[in-house]
């Protein structure tokens, strides 16, 4: 059989067929266990957001129908937020971010009171700054400073601030070694909170 002229052409195409169709298959797999991921870090990063109480246990799809339960999706009717409801009264309102980090993409969620200025929450749930500075936006310390905070009313509703200066109502502490990090997340952070706001109105329905 090896010495006909149509076993190469055989031979080859199954050579490669074969790890083709195993790799295809691998890939579509694959895809859909990252998406499914991605979505879970997300609804985490809401929930962490607008209720930083939430158990640090809850996870997989424990955490998937606590989402549904409490997080009302319909992002339209609140000019983008997502919104944590206690039957019909808002709790929270959680604004989803996304922009070029120093390395790469940073996406995260800032959670506001129904008041609309004070900060609830704060979480990334992806980054691929530098491990131990930029990459620090992403640890509990940094997050947990936006509690409590109060948007200022003019285009830069937070400041980073450098470690060591006067913090005010509306400042946090900018990462210390990872200045461009903070730069990025700073103006991204600030264009999402500027965009919610210019779609509000006075009043969303809940």
């Amino acid at each position: 059989m090896k010495d006909k002229a149509w076993y190469p052409v055989l031979f080859m195409f199954l050579v490669t067929a074969i790890p083709t169709a195993l790799l295809i298959g691998l890939s579509q797999y694959t895809r859909a266990r990252i998406q499914a991921n991605t979505q879970i870090s997300f609804e985490k990063a809401v929930l962490y957001a607008v209720a930083p109480d939430t158990p640090p246990s809850l996870r997989g799809m424990a955490l998937h129908q606590r989402f549904l339960a409490v997080i009302n999706t319909n992002i339209g009717a609140a000019a983008g937020a997502y919104r944590l409801m206690d039957g019909t009264t808002v709790k929270a309102y959680a604004i989803p971010f996304a922009g070029k980090g120093f390395w790469d993409t940073i996406k995260g969620v800032i959670a506001i009171a129904p008041d609309k200025t004070t900060v609830v929450g704060f979480q990334i749930y992806e980054q691929s700054e530098t491990p131990g500075l930029g990459a620090e936006i992403s640890q509990p310390w940094f997050g947990k400073q936006f509690q409590g905070k109060t948007l200022a009313s003019g285009a830069a509703a937070i400041i980073f601030r450098r470690k060591g200066d006067p913090l005010g109502p509306h400042d946090v502490e900018a990462v210390t070694g990872g200045t461009q990090t903070s730069v990025r997340l700073e103006r991204l952070l600030n264009k999402a909170v500027a965009t919610w706001r210019a779609a509000l109105n006075e009043t969303i329905a809940p």
